[in-house]
């Protein structure tokens, strides 16, 4: 009885290993669970090589300590800032969905900007990304959302390989003026607190190819994705 009751135990044993192993070993596109920021957002995630990354624009009003982040509106106050701060695209609150906020590099380098389990991708995460989609020569078109619903025409090579869904959010500048949305999209990458440089990545409607700089503008307001931790 003792050796029945063990051989009819291993059909599940067998199941719950299959189970481990299943989620242990996602694959590029799928997706992964559903996140919560601190404004009650939902985003969805996605599997790229070794990494799981978000599929939308952050969006967050709130850090993950559930603090607000200064809302600046005005664009003199905006060029003058030295301290965290978010905008809409023109000011326009319509812009959300799907194109995100745009954020500064001082909000970045708070360290709370993703929500918690996430993070704000270094430079190196980034390059990790560019590099598992054939480097920056291709990647663009890989990372892109497909279409002009978002981007505008010819939204040049885009195939979406991986389902990151990259969007052209614009950006603010140093001026606090807002401009090419649908044209362009970049993204910040965490680089240092120690120096006058965050790192950021482009792609413009009509390449296939990522730029990457380390960008001294800090006050600039651009997009942000985020990375699981």
């Amino acid at each position: 009885m003792k050796t029945k009751n063990r051989i009819e135990t291993y059909p599940l044993i067998l199941a719950v290993l299959l189970s481990v192993v299943a989620t242990g070993c996602q694959k590029d596109g799928e997706p992964s669970d559903e996140i919560t920021d601190k404004d009650g957002n939902v985003y969805t995630s996605v599997t790229i090589g070794t990494q799981v990354w978000m599929v939308e624009n952050l969006k967050t009003t709130k850090y993950s300590d559930g603090t607000s982040i200064p809302l600046v509106t005005d664009n003199e106050e905006w060029a003058n800032l030295t301290t965290p701060g978010y905008c809409w695209y023109d000011n326009d609150i319509s812009y959300k969905n799907p194109y995100g906020a745009l954020y500064n590099a001082y909000a970045v380098r708070t360290g709370k900007l993703c929500p918690t389990g996430w993070h704000v991708p270094t430079d190196t995460e980034w390059t990790t990304l560019l590099n598992h989609a054939g480097g920056p020569d291709v990647a663009g078109g890989k990372l892109k959302e497909t279409g002009t619903t978002h981007w505008a025409s010819p939204n040049t090579g885009a195939t979406d390989t991986y389902g990151f869904k990259y969007l052209p959010g614009g950006l603010r500048d140093t001026y606090g003026s807002t401009y090419s949305i649908g044209i362009v999209g970049d993204y910040w990458g965490n680089h240092s607190q120690t120096t006058g440089y965050e790192y950021s990545v482009g792609i413009f409607y009509n390449e296939s190819v990522v730029g990457t700089t380390y960008n001294g503008f800090l006050d600039e307001g651009i997009s942000v994705r985020c990375l699981k931790n």
